[in-house]
């Protein structure tokens, strides 16, 4: 990266940065599309399993992804700030840190994933493809936890270009082995739903490596020797990057874990129901993937122009993210309305449940607008390092008003499942509005700082 003074070099430089994260951001959120879509060819049953599987896997996965991704703007101000030699050590206290994470999941999912799946009230087959589907899931944690802190480096230093390379190098391996596992093609076992589970495991696993002969004999990442020097765990380091990353993962987990809140909700309907639920949840997921990669890029921007104490074009590269993000919004809402028939029906091909996958989709529009707000003011945020306000302001947007609003609207109207999708676009809208408040105030405190910005 380096420093910009026009607009147009802003721009230029913000879709340098950006494009390549958000194809990176569709790839990864294609393993989970791909595994929900083919699922659901197989049987309603089998997307019902391992789309519940998924909404209570995502929130952990992104949540302790977030305090990884801590990485990124302690990378992004040693860099701004003239300290390459630093990076290395941030790196390998990043790697402790995740495995940490990992092996802390595996332990706690196997004690309690049976009594989270026996509490929802599941038909059996579903519930027991949500089992096998993360069971078969876990094997894949490490990897990928270890893959989120490499990543975040990669990306810190303005290479998002490589990150994207390595995420579209491995979709290829999840589409063919859902093939083989989830149907039993080629005289491998038909596992249905589940097979999915090994597929994205093994995927994990793929990329993992792939990233880490990246990093270690192509430049620049070579010469800054990540792997080269041992260095053991370090408190004072993880102490600084729980510091900046525990706040992002607890913001995006109770984004997150809303979702699933929903989902463990929703299983009081019938399976159809659900199915319908998640598959437009899960496109509304994908579409997400668009105002996530705006905040990554605005994260590594604002953060590089923060360390380098240039404040007035950081403000510039937040104003231009966030308008981006609104004006994609607006695009993808007209997408949904014009063909969410055809967007229903990639995910099943029984009309039932094509039909009521449409209706939850003109739900989605809305709540997609107000994330293309929160989510890159977040990301802006993250650049300043303000992370605190951000965590409680989601917590309060999406659990004390969305989740109880969709509650009473689900259970004492006529609206029923659709009560909860009300409920989140009014959480996500009073997000929106707080952390838009949020950054202004931050930015205008840095001015008051510092005159010259």
């Amino acid at each position: 990266m380096k420093p910009t003074v026009t607009l147009q070099q802003k721009s230029k430089q913000f879709l340098v940065i950006l494009l390549p994260i958000l194809i990176t951001q569709i790839a990864l959120s294609a393993i989970t599309f791909f595994d929900t879509n083919m699922s659901g060819k197989a049987s309603s049953t089998d997307l019902a399993g391992v789309a519940i599987g998924s909404s209570l896997w995502i929130p952990l996965q992104t949540g302790l992804s977030g305090i990884l991704m801590g990485i990124t703007p302690i990378v992004s101000h040693l860099m701004g700030g003239g300290h390459a030699k630093k990076v290395a050590y941030h790196v390998m206290q990043g790697l402790w840190l995740a495995l940490l994470l990992a092996v802390a999941i595996l332990a706690i999912g196997s004690l309690l994933l049976p009594t989270i799946l026996g509490f929802m009230n599941l038909e059996d087959d579903v519930r027991n493809i949500a089992f096998r589907f993360l069971s078969y899931l876990s094997i894949g944690i490490i990897p990928m936890f270890g893959y989120t802190v490499i990543r975040s480096y990669i990306d810190a230093l303005g290479q998002t270009r490589v990150s994207m390379t390595i995420t579209l190098i491995s979709l290829p391996i999840n589409i063919f082995l859902n093939y083989l596992l989830i149907f039993g093609n080629w005289g491998f076992p038909r596992l249905g739903g589940a097979g999915a589970g090994i597929a994205s495991a093994i995927t994990y696993w793929c990329v993992f490596i792939i990233a880490v002969l990246f990093v270690t004999r192509l430049q620049p990442f070579a010469s800054f020797g990540i792997f080269r020097t041992f260095h053991g765990v370090s408190l004072k380091a993880w102490k600084e990057l729980l510091k900046i990353g525990v706040p992002i993962g607890f913001s995006i987990f109770f984004e997150t874990a809303v979702f699933a809140a929903v989902t463990l909700l929703m299983s009081r309907f019938d399976t159809l129901t659900i199915a319908a639920h998640q598959a437009a949840m899960n496109f509304a997921t994908t579409l997400y993937m668009i105002p996530l990669s705006i905040s990554m890029a605005l994260t590594i921007l604002v953060g590089f122009e923060k360390g380098s104490d240039r404040l007035k074009d950081a403000r510039q590269y937040s104003i231009l993210g966030i308008l981006s993000a609104v004006a994609l919004s607006l695009v993808t809402a007209v997408v949904l309305l014009v063909a969410g028939k055809y967007v229903a029906g990639l995910y099943s091909d029984e009309s039932n449940v094509i039909a009521l996958t449409q209706h939850f989709l003109i739900y989605a529009i809305f709540f997609q607008i107000s994330d293309a707000i929160a989510t890159p003011v977040q990301g802006a945020l993250r650049g300043y390092k303000d992370v605190n306000p951000a965590f409680i302001i989601t917590f309060i947007s999406y659990w004390v008003i969305g989740l109880p609003v969709g509650y009473v609207l689900a259970t004492f109207t006529q609206l029923g499942a659709y009560g909860f999708w009300i409920g989140l676009i009014t959480g996500l809208a009073v997000g929106a509005t707080l952390l838009l408040g949020r950054l202004v105030k931050v930015q205008r405190a840095n001015q008051r700082i510092s005159p010259s910005a």
